[in-house]
């Protein structure tokens, strides 16, 4: 269930340009950089680009991944 809230009307147009082109609703994408955010914040020696990959590899169809195969 959403809770309404209050942002800034900057914060608000940003999301809508970055949902749109990321295919995302707004209330998603403001969700998407909160959780960025807070695992920024909880993993400070980790760069914000690997924080953000891993968020998105976490929600991607995993039937399209490939085993990874070691050989000698």
């Amino acid at each position: 269930m959403g809770v309404p809230i209050r942002i800034h009307e900057t914060i608000y147009n940003e999301a809508r340009k970055v949902a749109r082109a990321e295919h995302r609703s707004i209330p998603n994408q403001i969700e998407f950089w909160a959780m960025i955010g807070k695992c920024a914040l909880d993993n400070p020696d980790l760069p914000i680009e690997f924080v953000r990959e891993l968020l998105i590899s976490k929600h991607q169809d995993r039937s399209l991944a490939e085993p990874f195969k070691f050989e000698d």
